[in-house]
């Protein structure tokens, strides 16, 4: 089976989710290729270049392709799929926005949010918020996937696949990108962070958030939230870990005055090690915590900060 893999990226800079979708997609079996596409992006095509496992780089740089905006991506991917029996990328915002409109002019069903690869044709994903795993069967010709990368180990660096340039179509011209307003910070990215810090409707107000910023910067963490949290306008909704939120796994999840609603679970009950903090004993979050504290955070959190301090963080 041939796999064309649409790499993650900012053109800048190859996403970690990358290395984690090609993980998903050498299950599959057979040759795997990696399509760049953006614009000023051979940087991006050389770290690609370099990860274990690929057969080829192709690059697609283009003007219109800068922002991978569906239409445009749509137009430069149908041609390619002539070669290829699979198409997969990560389920990032990047990938969830071109797949469908793919898979739909292939006129086949989009395998979304895997999490596992049971054969070339049969696929694993969650389904009722995590609850509940549902094995999928395709007998499409051509499989499209997008991949739950927190479920998938990254493919290793010691690659040196070659690269080429692809023939970029005209621009479709029926849509255009405007702007973007990204939040910046000097912490870890949400998805990709090693330790994740988060708190809920038990911070009270957003200012007290300041508690957990402190412990994060101790840790080199990222700062999450509660969809209760994000709703009560304590913290801004990029924030948000859950079912309508992000999905982290990180090695460390630290959960503070959260109680554990299902939709919150879903977004990081795969995380490795799981630590709660919260005055309920009752609080579901203590059923899938590792550890767990019985305390009021407003007392445990300056304790926390100064045991962090006094080790040297």
């Amino acid at each position: 089976m041939s796999v064309l893999l649409v790499a993650d990226h900012n053109n800048e800079t190859l996403s970690p989710a990358t290395a984690k979708a090609l993980g998903a997609a050498a299950q599959l079996g057979g040759d795997v290729d990696i399509l760049v596409a953006g614009h000023g992006c051979r940087g991006v095509a050389e770290q690609a270049a370099g990860l274990s496992g690929v057969a080829k780089i192709i690059v697609a740089d283009a003007a219109h392709l800068e922002h991978q905006i569906a239409e445009e991506m749509t137009a430069l991917i149908l041609p390619m799929m002539d070669g290829y029996d699979a198409l997969v990328t990560a389920a990032t915002t990047t990938g969830k926005n071109f797949m469908p409109r793919v898979a739909a002019l292939l006129d086949v069903m989009q395998v979304s949010d895997i999490t596992a690869v049971k054969a070339p044709d049969i696929f694993e994903r969650p389904i009722y918020a995590g609850n509940a795993m549902q094995t999928v069967q395709t007998s499409d010709g051509k499989k499209v996937v997008t991949v739950r990368t927190t479920a998938f180990d990254a493919a290793p660096d010691g690659g040196s696949a070659a690269i080429e340039d692809a023939d970029v179509p005209e621009p479709v011209g029926i849509s255009e990108f405007v702007s973007a307003e990204l939040s910046k910070s000097d912490r870890p990215e949400l998805t990709s962070a090693r330790i994740v810090i988060s708190g809920g409707r038990g911070m009270q107000s957003g200012d007290n958030f300041h508690l957990l910023e402190k412990i994060a910067d101790r840790l080199g963490a990222a700062v999450g939230a509660s969809r209760a949290a994000v709703d009560a306008g304590f913290v801004p909704n990029d924030y948000q870990v859950g079912q309508t939120g992000k999905v982290v796994a990180p090695e460390l999840y630290i959960a503070v005055g959260i109680s554990g609603a299902i939709q919150h679970l879903a977004g990081m009950k795969d995380s490795k090690l799981i630590v709660a903090i919260n005055k309920d004993e009752e609080a579901p979050i203590f059923q899938v915590a590792d550890y767990g504290l019985v305390a009021d955070l407003f007392e445990a959190l300056p304790e926390l900060d100064s045991e962090l301090e006094k080790a040297g963080h």
